[in-house]
């Protein structure tokens, strides 16, 4: 035993014994026995202590013994004894140390001092320790008990009566009490649950035998409890005749609260339940459903008034009923639930409404047990639907406190005003007159004028009664005014909280399972947030029952919520409303249940607006006709009621007295519609704004479950943004707008504060759509793109009927923003999104495009540098669809959108560029998207996209898109805005030239790796050999740029062709040889014909050569003809370069000489274009290409040409055919290279060409007047191709292709010039005389045929027709050629360089004044051919040199030929154009004649001069003796100079001639002889000496004939011949002539005196006196037989005359008078010869 029970035991025998002795004591006297049995049991005590260790239950074994003196001592009925006894017995009991005998003897002890009255609270006492201690007082025994305490409760002592009241509560739940007890301690035990339940029917006293002792007392307890209530008598409780209702019912509803365990674990108690309670129950309740409240009076109707005390236990024990058994009394709670619906009916009094508003109220809070009447009531089929009409009883209990407002206040409370004000009137207004400020205005619902307040009755989800609490109220207590609408209104609350925490923890639940099970997760978010597949998981009924739930109950929540929130002043209270309506929405939707949740959402939205506005704008019917069915669910006629009353107040609140949520705060325009504008301004009030939130909340949190709903939100928002002046701003997000739109726009200080936060939270509803699941999202887009659209038609209708007024931006806007936040499955929008926004993009309305471009780039741009995993460059489909949309922007025509196109483009480039790879194509297939019908700017704009594009990403681009790019430059050099741009294009495909160039095996191997991406360009006709893709990347680029090559603008045609042929010159070697067969016949000769077939249709007017801008135009290219004309040039010159510097690449083609003969033709027709500038162009063209040689290819070249099969031969002359047909061109193998160069075909064909070219060009016109005429280049050109041509023909040049040769340069050298031209071609004077570059030309032409004849025998024949031409030529230095019939004119040979000018200016005067009249005659003036003949006669000398032994030569009488053609030139002499060319000849003629003399006197030979000579004597005749005398400008020094020139060709008659008379021709060696004697006698004319005006004679050519005279009389001939007797005589006359002039000069010299003689005089007798010396000398010399004597005779006689003339002071003179006198000394002594013949 503890320790602390010993103690608690000793303790407990000393009280005991110390009771006894005092009972002893007090009973000593009056009552012995008491005082006897008080002392036995001291002793007894004694001996148990001693005997026993254990001492309690030694005390419990003889307790009968030990209470025997205090039962005793109570029987006296002695207060001092009975207290002691009392007491003692306290004791015992506490120390639970009696026995069940002796129990009873207490408790009869006890119900004796009951019955006497004593000490009635201490009997209380010891009952209540009695029973509560132990178990020992049990059945009859506790049955009496409990009586003693029933009894003493109805005692008349207050005192008393309350006391025992406590203790019978207390016993009854100690009774039940035992019974849990005693379940606990058998719980292992078997129970035994067979009883029959007629037996129990009667009300027996004996218990059911399945019950165990304390359960039995407890079922005859609630038994007679029951009996009792009903008016009945106990059958367990005897003795207990009256106990009240109300205090019955309280311990009933105790019993039922405290111990549903009893009830529902034994099916006894159970049955009392059922058929004892719940009838009792439903008895008790007939008085109040019987009794109707008059609607129209204060007072009951006859009948039983209902008694409040009674019904309000009625209904607690209801509640007990039904919230602790409602798993037993399914039925019966059905009843009890259903009566609890008809308290709230109108008729019944205020008082009882709210007893069953409370009641309700604590069942709403209940979950389970919502849950269980839906599940058995709603859910069957034939139930009543009990949920439902909970529901819908609140909402008429709700609706009847505003149309029945005197209800209510039928007890209202004392010092309330009551009547007008008191009804009618707010806190809020006094009088009339509203509060000052800094009060706070009650919270309250305020609706047609009806004022209520709100009372916060309880917390959210808890009940807290305060009617069902009065216990202590004997009638109905004053409902305070406002109080039945508050606990109303929070059990609505409280239904809408416990139905959504019903279905969303067993959602969650589910969820959870599903996610354990291995599930995907879901998409983020609460369980109301995710439209999963959870439902589709979930059982069946389970899902039906919250189905049920919502279905059941959404029609009355919403329709009371629905009121409440329009009559609702408080912003608590309306945040609650609509906390619950955006709570119901969500289960409605998570449910879809579409229908219940579109009318939560709408009703939501219908709150944001004005009233009128709402029902515009969201086209909402009238209530009166809307029917809100679902499921087959009806309204009820309370329902129905409600909302016809909400129907017809939907504008009760406008004007609310003291509503400060009604206050406007905003005031905005409205925003048109499908249906119409609303005239005027549109007012918002606080109550809206928070609307607007609720909204936004809804649509945040929820909005995976809004579905189409969606657009009644979006649009119910745009409206709000519209009236509070929110507008779009970058991102898609809505800011304030810095001013009001209108003059009516009115925003206060609060609402303009809190619109950044509205604004916020709009942005963060949408970017909480990256949490919805992609079928919300996709309701979400279809709902924006549906307002958008409605939004773009009422644009289009404004645009029409209201101007150009701004639309609503708030969709495109929120897409914007929608797609910028979902960018992580922007598969899932992106489509959609995009398809709108172009669609948008389209619209006329500028600014609606304007954000439908904003919109659309921004998500581009965005989505491009989005992360994406994998990277989006390695998606190529991904890549593809985010460009896609960028790239149909350019389908649209508006200036506006392809400007944000392109500025997109560009912002894309400079920040994701380097991440394009896949996505290249499209963007620069929007780059390249130009057209003419753009503007300047746009293209500006895309150019500079492109010009980023070359620069800095060529490297990193696919090489696939380097084709692409080459086509987008193409396009931008094609159009027709910008020329700068075109021209630049230009340049940028000659830099991706470089690139493709320096980038070369990259490229190539990239190409390679993409071959299935690349839809390349392959130029190469079907039958033709593939084309590499690297060469397919060249020819698209050579393609392209030879398209440019054909532009309308001349600066682009220049460009481009400049541009195609240099990057064909730099960058040809990369092609393969296959490839330069495309090259050839798909590139080049195509655009051959292009520009020929252009320039030949250019126009020749004047008219807009500058392409419409005011330009200046230089007059060379003043019409569209003189620019093509450049063109053409170009292209030719290019294609020739092509041909020349990629020549061995081009040679090795098979169809190389079809494609020389087709180039050749090109050349041919532009040589003979009336254009100078092409004619001349293409003979450079045609020179360049004749630069090909038959050197050998390269070794790369040769390694190309040997992998290649080819057999195809030269195609012969006549199947040279200008086609570009599609025959496989094949390569020749080395081994035909160099016979390919060597055919003769090639250059036959190229010298037809030539020769057509010379022919054709140089044909002389018929008629007088030329208005063109070959050009002095052209020519020039011309001729100098022959050169180079007639080194590949020579082998096979016969004399008839020197014939077409000579008339060639004949024609070409006779061609004259315009006058214009005349002063830069011609010299100002003959001495400035140059040969002319086509004079060169025609020598140098000349020079090679000569040459080639030189060295080959066979052409030896051809050397007397290369004579015949250059002597044609020599004779045009006296005798210009003529061309045709035309008439020409000579430039003066004195003319000046002055006078040159004034020619010049003159011509040009005359032209344009011809060209004024209509006069096309123009003016041609003949070359200065002087240097030609000149050099052409030094040719023919230096010719003659080698060949004069040639056979043919000799033959063909070429000598004969010259000397001929010399006698015009030598015998002009000083006539002739310039002085050189008579000198030239003279100085030629002695150059031949000393190689031809010798040749003509040989026998051999001299066959073939015979006729020579005559033409010899009669050229020295023409020179020696000029009819043309020369000039008195002539110097001294020019005479002298010119003298010795006929002394040298005397000198040759005297060195070359005469010594071979005798092998000469007689009558040759006469006329010499005669020119000489003609010389010498010339020097003796005496007119001579005369004639003072005469010029300087010849002294030294007359001395020089002279002497030639007498040498070859006097000195070689031996014998005097005819020749010498002719001498003789011709001496005679000499001398005597000598002797007049000395005889005249002496005469002259006398007369003059001191005045000098004229020059001319003097130089006469300075001859004269120099001739007889000569003579004298020669007379000498002479032989003695040859002189005769009369000459010595007369030169005897001379003597006296000269020394007449000593007295001349000349001294020439005297020099040459002091020679002659000394030739007389030896005449002095005369000889003896001289003697003998003077005898």
């Amino acid at each position: 035993m503890a320790t602390a029970d010993v103690v608690s035991a000793k303790k407990l025998v000393e009280n005991l014994q110390t009771d006894l002795r005092a009972l002893s004591n007090e009973a000593k006297k009056k009552y012995p026995p008491v005082k006897e049995a008080a002392e036995a049991g001291i002793l007894r005590i004694r001996t148990v202590v001693a005997k026993n260790k254990d001492i309690i239950p030694a005390l419990i074994a003889c307790s009968g013994e030990i209470m025997q003196p205090f039962l005793l001592g109570c029987d006296t009925k002695n207060l001092r004894i009975v207290q002691i006894c009392l007491a003692s017995i306290q004791r015992l009991i506490a120390k639970q140390a009696l026995s069940q005998e002796a129990g009873s003897n207490v408790v009869n002890m006890l119900w004796n001092l009951m019955d006497c009255g004593i000490e009635d609270l201490k009997v209380l006492q010891t009952t209540l320790v009695l029973v509560t201690t132990s178990t020992v007082v049990r059945g009859n025994a506790l049955a009496r008990a409990i009586v003693i305490c029933f009894r003493l409760h109805f005692s008349k002592d207050n005192t008393v009566s309350n006391t025992a009241s406590a203790i019978v509560q207390q016993v009854v739940c100690t009774v039940f009490e035992r019974v849990l007890a005693e379940d606990a301690a058998n719980a292992a035990g078997a129970e035994d649950h067979s009883f029959h339940q007629n037996s129990l029917k009667t009300n027996s006293r004996l218990p059911p035998k399945s019950l165990r002792p304390c359960a039995t007392d407890a079922y005859l307890l609630f038994q007679d409890l029951c009996q009792l209530v009903n008016a009945e008598h106990p059958t367990w409780l005897l003795g207990l005749t009256e106990m009240s209702r109300t205090f019955g019912l309280e311990l009933l509803e105790s019993i039922l609260n405290s111990f549903p365990q009893v009830f529902l674990r034994h099916k006894e108690f159970s049955f009392l339940l059922k058929e004892r309670v719940c009838p009792l129950v439903i008895k008790l309740f007939s008085p109040s459903l019987k009794h109707k409240q008059n609607l129209m009076s204060t007072g009951p109707l006859v009948g039983d008034k209902p008694y409040f005390p009674l019904n309000m236990r009625l209904l607690r024990v209801v509640s007990v009923l039904i919230n602790k058994y409602y798993s037993i009394l399914v039925t019966e709670s059905e009843i009890f639930l259903s009566l609890l619906v008809k308290f709230l009916e109108g008729d019944k009094p205020m008082w009882q409404r709210i007893l069953a508003l409370e009641v309700l109220h604590k069942l709403c809070v209940q979950l389970k047990l919502l849950r269980c009447f839906c599940l058995s009531y709603d859910m069957k089929t034939h139930s009543t639907k009990i949920f439902a009409n909970i529901v819908n009883a609140l909402g008429s209990f709700i609706q009847s406190l505003f149309v029945h407002p005197v209800v209510e206040r039928q007890s209202a409370l004392p010092g309330v005003n009551s009547g007008k004000d008191g009804l009618n009137s707010s806190p809020g207004v006094v009088g009339g007159m509203s509060l000052g400020g800094g009060v706070t205005p009650q919270p309250a619902f305020a609706y047609k004028g009806v004022w209520i307040p709100l009372i916060n009755v309880a917390a959210t989800g808890s009940a807290r009664p305060v009617f069902l609490e009065m216990l202590d109220k004997l009638e109905a207590p004053t409902v305070p005014d406002g109080y039945g609408l508050s606990i109303a209104f929070t059990c609505l609350l409280d239904v809408v909280r416990s139905v959504s925490t019903i279905v969303t923890s067993e959602l969650e639940v589910e969820q959870r399972r599903k996610d354990q099970s291995g599930s995907k997760k879901m998409n983020g978010g609460t369980v109301l947030d995710r439209n999963d597949a959870v439902l589709e998981d979930v059982d069946p009924s389970l899902k039906s029952l919250w189905e049920e739930l919502v279905n059941a109950s959404w029609c009355g929540v919403l329709a009371a919520l629905s009121l409440l929130l329009e009559a609702c002043t408080d912003e608590t209270g309306t945040e609650s409303i609509l906390k619950s309506l955006e709570v119901y929405a969500s289960l409605c939707g998570k449910l879809g249940m579409t229908v219940a949740r579109d009318a939560f959402i709408t009703c939501l939205c219908k709150a944001s607006l004005p009233p009128h506005y709402a029902l515009t704008v969201l086209n909402i019917a009238t209530p009166q006709n809307a029917n809100i069915l679902h499921k087959g669910h009806k309204r009820s006629i309370s329902r129905d009621g409600l909302s016809n009353q909400q129907g017809q107040g939907s504008d009760g609140n406008a004007n609310e007295p003291g509503d400060g949520r009604n206050q406007v705060v905003a005031v905005g325009t409205a925003l048109p519609t499908v249906q119409g504008t609303q005239q005027g301004p549109v007012m918002l009030t606080a109550k809206n704004i928070q609307c607007m939130r609720a909204i936004l909340s809804v649509a945040h949190c929820h909005g995976g479950i809004l579905g189409t709903a969606w657009h009644m939100v979006l649009t119910t928002l745009q409206h709000l943004a519209w009236i509070l002046g929110l507008k779009p701003s970058a991102g898609g997000s809505l800011k304030v707008s810095g001013a009001a739109e209108t003059a009516n726009s009115v925003i206060t200080t609060a609402v303009m504060g809190e619109l950044p936060i509205l604004s916020a939270m709009l942005s963060r509803l949408f970017e909480s759509s990256q949490y919805l699941d992609e079928v919300a999202l996709h309701h979400l887009i279809d709902a924006l793109c549906k307002l958008s659209t409605e939004s773009m038609e009422i644009a289009y209708a404004n645009k029409v009927t209201r101007g150009d007024k701004e639309p609503s931006l708030f969709a495109v806007a929120k897409l914007l923003e929608t797609g910028l936040v979902n960018l992580s499955r922007v598969e899932v929008l992106w489509r959609p999104v995009t398809a709108h926004l172009l669609e948008v993009c389209q619209h006329n309305h500028g600014r609606t495009r304007d954000w439908g471009a904003e919109a659309i780039t921004s998500l581009v741009k965005a989505s491009l540098a989005y992360k994406f995993e994998p990277p989006l460059h390695e998606n190529l489909k991904l890549q593809t669809m985010l460009l896609s949309p960028l790239q149909e922007l350019s389908a649209i025509q508006h200036p506006d959108i392809r400007q944000r196109q392109l500025e997109c483009v560009l912002q894309v480039l400079h920040n994701n560029g380097e991440t394009l790879a896949h996505g290249w194509p499209l963007v620069l297939g929007v780059i390249g998207a130009v057209s003419d019908d753009q503007g300047d700017s746009l293209i500006r704009t895309a150019f500079k996209c492109f010009q980023l594009v070359t620069t800095d990403f060529l490297p990193i681009m696919p090489r696939y898109g380097l084709q692409i790019c080459i086509s987008v430059a193409a396009k931008f050099g094609l159009q027709k805005e910008e020329l700068n741009i075109s021209l630049t294009s230009v340049g940028l495909l000659w830099n991706i030239s470089d690139y493709l160039y320096q980038n070369r095996v990259s490229i190539s191997e990239g190409l390679v790796k993409e071959a299935n991406l690349v839809e390349g360009t392959n130029d190469s006709s079907p039958n033709e050999a593939p084309v590499p893709p690297f060469d397919a990347l060249w020819l698209t680029l050579y393609s392209k740029q030879a398209d440019l090559c054909v532009d309308s603008r001349p600066a682009v045609r220049k460009s481009a062709g400049q541009t195609l042929f240099s990057t064909i010159s730099a960058h040809g070697s990369l092609l393969q040889q296959t490839t330069w067969s495309t090259v050839l016949w798909h590139v080049l000769f195509p655009l051959l014909d292009k520009v020929k077939k252009l320039s030949g249709a250019a126009k020749q007017d004047k008219s807009d050569v500058s392409g419409g801008a005011n330009i200046l135009i230089h007059h060379s290219r003043d019409t569209a003809e003189k620019q093509w004309a450049e063109t053409k040039v170009l292209t030719l010159a290019g294609v020739a370069r092509v041909f020349n510097t990629w020549r061995q690449q081009l040679i090795l083609l098979g169809d190389f000489p079809r494609a020389w003969a087709l180039l050749l033709e090109h050349i041919e027709s532009s040589a003979l274009s009336t254009s100078n500038e092409v004619s001349l162009n293409a003979l450079k063209s045609f020179q360049e290409i004749l630069q090909l040689q038959a050197s050998s290819p390269s070794p790369k070249v040769l390694e190309k040409a040997a992998s290649l099969d080819t057999s195809m031969s030269a195609p012969k002359a006549e199947q040279i055919k200008r086609t570009t047909s599609g025959d496989n061109p094949k390569i020749m193998p080395q081994k035909q290279i160099e016979s390919v160069m060597d055919d003769f075909t090639l250059w036959s064909t190229a010298w037809r060409v030539w020769h057509s070219i010379g022919i054709n060009g140089t044909k002389p016109p018929t008629s007088k007047t030329a208005k063109t005429l070959p050009s002095q280049p052209f020519l020039t050109t011309l001729l100098q191709i022959f050169p180079t041509l007639f080194q590949h023909i020579k082998s096979k040049f016969v004399a008839s292709d020197f014939q077409k040769l000579s008339r060639v340069l004949q024609c070409a050298v006779s061609v004259p010039i315009h006058a214009d031209a005349s002063p830069f071609l011609l010299p100002s004077s003959m001495q400035e005389a140059e040969l002319t570059g086509l004079q060169e030309a025609a020598l140098n032409a000349i020079t090679c045929v000569s040459k080639a004849i030189g060295t080959s025998e066979t052409m030896q024949s051809m050397h007397p027709a290369v004579f015949d031409q250059l002597l044609t030529f020599v004779t045009y230095a006296c005798q210009a050629p003529s061309f045709g019939q035309i008439e020409t004119r000579v430039m003066s040979k004195t003319a000046s360089k002055q006078s040159a000018e004034y020619l010049h200016s003159w011509i040009q005067c005359k032209e344009k004044w011809e060209s004024f009249r209509g006069s096309q005659q123009a003016e041609w003036v003949s070359m200065n051919y002087v240097p030609f003949a000149e050099k052409s006669l030094s040719m023919t000398t230096a010719l003659y040199k080698k060949t004069a032994t040639r056979q043919a030569v000799m033959e063909q009488q070429v000598l004969q030929n010259i000397l001929r053609v010399l006698q015009m030139p030598l015998g002009l002499k000083y006539a002739c154009p310039s002085a050189t060319t008579w000198k030239l000849a003279v100085t030629s003629l002695l150059e031949i004649l000393h190689i031809g003399l010798p040749v003509a006197r040989n026998p051999t030979y001299n066959k073939h001069f015979k006729s020579m000579w005559l033409d010899l004597a009669a050229a020295l005749e023409c020179f020696l003796f000029s009819e043309h005398p020369a000039p008195l400008t002539l110097s001294v020094e020019e005479q002298q100079q010119d003298e010795a020139m006929d002394v040298k060709v005397v000198l040759l008659i005297q060195n070359e001639i005469l010594p071979y008379s005798t092998a000469l021709p007689p009558q040759f060696t006469a006329k010499i002889m005669g020119l000489l004697n003609r010389g010498s006698i010339h020097s003796a004319n005496s007119s001579s000496f005369l004639d003072t005006n005469n010029s300087q004679l010849r002294e030294e050519f007359a001395k020089t004939c002279f002497e030639t005279l007498l040498r070859f009389s006097f000195i070689t001939q031996s014998l005097v011949s005819e020749e010498g007797a002719i001498t003789k005589m011709a001496m005679s006359a000499l001398l005597q002539r000598c002797r007049e002039v000395l005889s005249k000069y002496v005469e002259d010299e006398r007369l003059s005196g001191k005045c000098p003689l004229p020059r001319s005089r003097m130089a006469e007798i300075s001859f004269v006196l120099k001739a007889l010396t000569t003579l004298m000398e020669s007379l000498k010399k002479a032989h003695s037989g040859n002189v005769d004597v009369n000459t010595w005779e007369q030169v005897i006689d001379l003597y006296p005359t000269l020394v007449d003339c000593t007295t001349c002071t000349s001294t020439t003179v005297c020099s040459a008078l002091r020679d002659v006198l000394s030739q007389y000394h030896d005449l002095l002594l005369p000889p003896s010869g001289a003697m003998q013949n003077g005898r």
